[in-house]
């Protein structure tokens, strides 16, 4: 079907939201919608929000004002402009979305936006706000039309769990996403070999907590994500496997060992721990204690050597004291992280920490998140210093900063610079690590091996 109506998606927060947003380019598409890179240009606007960072929502009105200007502008001009807005702040505000931006035709959760096509036809038909944050008995993935494209070259993003029961008190995804739900391992898997088909080299599985993996396998029994993994591995195709993100209680016997027995699993994890308090800890209800930390790291370095690890981190959580931070400090010092992820804890309403009491003064959890990035900015730097003449293998994903370079990963999911030819895009090269920059490595082309 030739596309003749125009869609933009603007995506924010995890990456769950990136897959979220291509699937609802595939709900779309059987219906005549292209993909546009301008609001103003777009038939339909999908604003597709996250919970996750500090004045979410405040954010999202701020681009609903604009986007009702838009919508004006285009209705002068005789065309037609729908805008939804998607994703965990529609989930947790959509009555206050609808109230106060009229302009905003169809509401949807995160779980029911395989029903988009619907949706849009009943706020043209009935000339109001239609609203759909509810928790389905069906899975959207049942529902959902085939991968019609990854949007992402060579690396690509597969859904496998969705949802949280740990409901830590500072988290609102429960609350958004719903209870844990994993796919059959059937279904993921023919969706692996449709994103391969079109060109992924690279999968990374996602999820809320995504080795708390327990689907269904096509022998009827419980599969973990260590054993997905191993059959994901198998298919034809693939040259590299991720996942994320994981708790650390999920991190069972099964999983560990694959990191040591597929190769095809790369030496990376983000592995949040959040606080290297146990009172902390225990205020978050994260249910382990830093030493539990530490000794899963114990093991996991066992099992793969070169593996590097990534965190999140929160400071400034209701009643961390002093020695509470010093704390997180002496764990990062001890693990050494590669990459993190920091921020100064801030309330999200209807979690449990945001009524607690002993709330953390702004100035003083601004100085903690400061002496903390220092650090982890300090082994950030170090660990990409020291891979400075190490030769790694990199999955080239498109073009770079530069005329005649390259940009891809390597296992350890830096980003690296090459002057190389654009026919290695979507192929791993050896490539001898040159430079460290901030936040990524330059490097010397040697040899293109098979993808």
């Amino acid at each position: 079907m030739p596309s003749s109506k125009k869609l933009y998606v603007k995506t924010y927060g995890c990456q769950m939201n990136v897959y979220d947003s291509e699937r609802m380019g595939d709900a779309l598409r059987p219906l005549g919608y292209a993909p546009v890179d301008a609001p103003e240009l777009a038939d339909v606007v999908i604003l597709n929000t996250c919970h996750i960072r500090e004045r979410a929502a405040d954010k999202v009105f701020s681009e609903l004002g604009k986007l009702r200007d838009m919508k004006a502008a285009r209705r002068l001009e005789g065309k037609r402009m729908q805008i939804a807005v998607a994703g965990c702040v529609a989930q947790a505000e959509g009555t206050e979305i609808a109230r106060r931006s009229p302009a905003v035709d169809v509401v949807v959760g995160p779980q029911s936006y395989h029903r988009l096509p619907e949706l849009l036809f009943r706020a043209q038909a009935e000339g109001r706000t239609v609203l759909d944050a509810h928790f389905p008995a069906a899975s959207k993935f049942d529902a959902l039309p085939s991968r019609i494209a990854t949007g992402q070259g060579p690396a690509a993003y597969l859904t496998v769990q969705e949802g949280c029961d740990k409901f830590c008190t500072f988290c609102v995804v429960p609350y958004t996403r719903g209870a844990e739900y994993s796919r059959p391992a059937t279904q993921i898997l023919d969706e692996a070999r449709r994103l391969l088909a079109l060109g992924a080299r690279e999968l990374t599985l996602l999820g809320q907590n995504v080795n708390a993996y327990h689907g269904v396998g096509p022998d009827g029994a419980i599969w973990g994500l260590g054993r997905l993994i191993r059959r994901i591995a198998k298919i034809d195709g693939l040259s590299r496997l991720r996942y994320t993100t994981s708790h650390p209680r999920d991190m069972d016997d099964d999983l560990i060992a694959a990191h040591a027995d597929e190769p095809k699993l790369m030496p990376y994890l983000h592995l949040p721990v959040q606080s290297g308090s146990d009172s902390v800890l225990e205020a978050m209800n994260r249910g382990h204690t830093a030493d539990d930390y530490r000794r899963l790291v114990e093991r996991m370095r066992k099992a793969r050597s070169d593996i590097v690890l990534s965190s999140d981190f929160i400071v400034g959580f209701p009643g961390e004291t002093d020695g509470d931070f010093e704390a997180t400090m002496a764990l990062v010092r001890e693990v050494g992280f590669a990459q993190a992820y920091s921020f100064k804890y801030s309330p999200r309403p209807g979690t449990p920490a945001a009524i607690a009491r002993k709330q953390i003064a702004d100035n003083i959890k601004t100085d903690r998140l400061a002496a903390l990035q220092e650090l982890l900015a300090q082994q950030a730097a170090a660990f990409l210093q020291s891979s400075v003449g190490q030769t790694v293998d990199v999955l080239f994903e498109g073009p770079g900063r530069h005329s005649g370079q390259l940009i891809g990963r390597s296992p350890y999911l830096h980003p690296v610079h090459a002057r190389a030819p654009q026919a290695l895009i979507g192929k791993i090269s050896s490539v001898r690590l040159t430079k460290a920059m901030t936040n990524s490595m330059t490097g010397e082309l040697l040899s293109a091996v098979a993808a």
